[in-house]
């Protein structure tokens, strides 16, 4: 696996720097896109850019940099915690022995409850001298309107030609065209291509000759809707790629299939029904044709 490069977002880069160097930067930014698509390598570059010498590299690549705080959603916890939340207190009444900027990099926002929401307002309402927020929210999922009106918001988007750079770069080799084209949309972030490719690696699935059907009945079959947290992150995406494939090709599968199945996956994740049942009858009903 290569070194991460920054792919596609350069542009935001010179700018944050250039305007940071020129007392302009917004003390509140928020970095939006999908997940995956590079919003916190490009803090952790702007970052590098900022604090320039070796050690400083070293301390923010093993988040122990003392004017960076790092905050983000603990893996066994579904949300933020107030608690993480009041860590931004406490590092903002120190005093900064380099007399350096401090930068508070709050990741997976989309995850704040109401609690750690209402107690990070606080925060942003009242900004410390030379305090910079940078939040960093996947698109796809919802942030309360009264944290994005407080922040000035970047869009970070990515072309087909970039995510297929990254891809390839991560694997070190041109991966990205021996991918089954079915696995593959105009939505694919390089976060899931790269989490696919290690998937049906792991799995020993050819990445050329394994289609979407044939994932699906792979990991319904082996039932790694339960088991694996890839899977279980990407249902709708592998879904999604499973009807474009098949409305695409004019099979006899319809838009209004598609929306009864989609509304039925988020009702068993919403009301934490069985997903079991949902993919015995994915599978009868669809992956049997």
């Amino acid at each position: 696996m290569s070194e991460h490069l920054l792919i596609g977002h350069d542009a935001y880069l010179e700018k944050f720097v250039t305007l940071y160097e020129n007392n302009e930067l917004p003390n509140k930014i928020l970095l939006s896109g999908k997940k995956g698509i590079g919003k916190s390598l490009l803090a952790e570059k702007f970052l590098y850019k900022i604090f320039n010498s070796k050690n400083d590299y070293e301390l923010i690549k093993n988040k122990s940099h003392p004017n960076v705080l790092n905050i983000k959603k603990n893996n066994d916890k579904k949300n933020i915690e107030i608690d993480q939340i009041r860590e931004i207190v406490n590092f903002t009444n120190q005093s900064s022995f380099n007399n350096k900027s401090r930068f508070i990099i709050l990741e997976d926002v989309e995850f704040l409850n109401i609690n750690s929401s209402n107690a990070l307002l606080k925060n942003l309402e009242e900004p410390k001298e030379d305090v910079f927020f940078i939040l960093i929210f996947n698109s796809e999922k919802f942030l309360i309107d009264t944290i994005k009106s407080r922040c000035i918001e970047f869009k970070l988007l990515l072309s087909n030609e970039n995510v297929r750079l990254i891809v390839n770069n991560y694997f070190n080799e041109n991966i990205y065209d021996q991918i089954n084209s079915n696995l593959i949309n105009y939505y694919s972030t390089p976060f899931f291509l790269i989490s696919l490719i290690n998937y049906m690696n792991e799995y020993e699935l050819s990445v050329s000759e394994t289609t979407v059907d044939d994932l699906l009945l792979y990991l319904i079959n082996n039932k790694h809707f339960i088991k694996e947290e890839f899977i279980k992150d990407n249902l709708n995406m592998i879904i999604e790629l499973f009807f474009y494939k098949h409305i695409k090709a004019k099979k006899k599968f319809s838009y209004k299939v598609k929306e009864y199945y989609y509304s039925k996956l988020s009702n068993v994740k919403k009301f934490n029904l069985d997903y079991e049942t949902f993919f015995l009858e994915f599978k009868d009903k669809l992956l049997s044709e």
